[in-house]
């Protein structure tokens, strides 16, 4: 056990997720940072657990999806938040890019107690959940950027049309009973107005 008096950085490193802004090539209407599609994520992805479970009679573990999706991004505090049409251009970008990301993540876990390094390289590398949640993992975070491209183009931002439909493409094929399911029942209303979702005729802002 490390007694020493010391200042441990990770923690004040995660916390600088919210400087870091998504769809940066893009005209945004809202801008949206890792940290508040982080908590998008991890909620979205703890609800296709409980779906897994409750309605297809699996055992995986909603509570262990939200706390990977929290950290799923964490790395993008040192790296920033590369487009995917960038991170994904070709085979080459994609394998410096992994590089790049798995330095980054060896860079932040130096900066935790060593007592703590593994649990927390197990958050980072997703390897704190199995490979069947780590597809809802995957499907969580694209539910979550197709929500955000859906609101874009309702406030009339056109740029965001192609990556609407790139995005409802890449969810439509993984074909994952859960993502299908949340989609069916629970996508539709992130589009409603506060009065529409909470079905009054005037918010609880109104006097």
């Amino acid at each position: 056990m490390d007694n020493k008096k010391k200042d441990y950085k990770f923690f004040a490193m995660v916390s600088r997720m919210r400087y870091i802004n998504r769809w940066e090539l893009m005209r945004n209407t809202i801008e949206e940072n890792i940290a508040e599609h982080s908590l998008d994520v991890s909620i979205i992805a703890h609800a296709l657990g409980v779906i897994n479970n409750v309605y297809f009679g699996g055992d995986v573990s909603p509570d262990k999806l939200a706390v990977v999706a929290l950290f799923h991004d964490v790395p993008e505090v040192l790296t920033g938040d590369l487009p995917t049409p960038v991170k994904y251009y070709t085979e080459e970008t994609r394998h410096a890019y992994a590089e790049v990301e798995k330095s980054a993540v060896s860079k932040l876990l130096r900066k935790l107690p060593s007592e703590m390094q593994d649990l927390y390289a197990s958050y980072l590398d997703a390897s704190y959940v199995d490979d069947y949640s780590k597809k809802l993992l995957k499907a969580a975070d694209k539910i979550s950027a197709l929500i955000k491209c859906v609101e874009e183009k309702n406030m009339g931002n056109k740029d965001f049309i192609k990556a609407e439909k790139t995005t409802r493409d890449y969810v439509e094929k993984m074909n994952l009973k859960e993502a299908n399911y949340f989609m069916e029942h629970f996508f539709g209303a992130y589009s409603l107005t506060i009065d529409e979702q909470s079905e009054t005729e005037s918010t609880f802002y109104s006097i």
